[in-house]
């Protein structure tokens, strides 16, 4: 099972959508996928059509040791064939103050989803966008981290923040974590978005995808649906660059993809 984590401690740069558009685009191809969301906003959850304000059993209550409840207890199906949500509710805000000084709490999420190994091939974390229980929850249980970053100047002091916690993990589990950096929100036609794209090029060129991914209205109209882009607008350039993502991510050769597909 693949597990990918989605995270900058910058919101506002793609996270969500990152992670439910690759999420579309997997599930499409017949494959099980799991999306987690570890954000107290929720927005993952509303996508889907849960209200985390409201939802009674989510995330939050796997952290509950009072509480013996499982990953497969707070599953929930969508309307669409091979995708399935862990959700998030408001309470995730409240860990940090009611059980970051317990032992073993960094681990919660990589023992849930270890219950549910056999049953998806992939799972993605929609992660909170500051450094806390949830962050380290994920970088723990992840295997590869998807760093969105937004193609303004402000989003790469979030990048700084992110690549840090990541080094301060990476001390704590005694191993590396391969990492992909992810322009997005890219608009040719300004200066900003070009000249980050170059920045990120000289400083990150390491572990910075060759692609960007595009400021698409289609994003928006699709998280208004309820429908991955993917299923929503299949031909989009959004959906064309995501494919593009998941190709590299997956270590795929896109020309024997093509081939297959015709």
């Amino acid at each position: 099972m693949k597990i990918w984590a989605v995270a900058n401690q910058k919101g506002g740069v793609g996270k969500t959508t990152t992670a439910v558009t690759l999420g579309g685009l997997l599930a499409g191809e017949g494959v099980k996928t799991l999306l987690v969301d570890l954000d107290p906003h929720g927005s993952l959850t509303t996508y889907f059509g849960n209200d985390p304000d409201t939802i009674v059993s989510s995330v939050y209550n796997l952290f509950r040791i009072d509480q013996k409840i499982t990953a497969r207890d707070i599953l929930l199906p969508t309307r669409f064939e091979n995708l399935s949500i862990l959700p998030s509710s408001t309470a995730l805000a409240t860990l940090d103050r009611q059980l970051g000084k317990q032992d073993g709490m960094g681990l919660v999420v990589a023992q849930a989803l270890a219950e549910l190994a056999g049953e998806y091939d992939y799972v993605l974390m929609d992660c909170p966008p500051i450094l806390g229980m949830l962050m380290v929850n994920a970088l723990a249980a992840c295997n590869h981290l998807i760093v969105p970053v937004q193609t303004e100047f402000l989003a790469l002091k979030g990048l700084e923040r992110m690549l840090r916690t990541l080094k301060m993990v990476q001390r704590a589990r005694g191993a590396e974590l391969s990492y992909t950096v992810v322009p997005t929100l890219f608009d040719r036609r300004t200066r900003a978005s070009r000249d980050t794209c170059a920045a990120l090029r000289d400083q990150y060129s390491e572990n910075l995808w060759s692609g960007v991914i595009p400021v698409d209205t289609q994003l928006r109209e699709a998280s208004q649906a309820g429908v991955p882009l993917s299923m929503y607008k299949p031909s989009s350039r959004a959906v064309v660059a995501y494919q593009e993502l998941l190709n590299n991510l997956d270590g795929r050769d896109p020309e024997i993809e093509q081939v297959q597909a015709q």
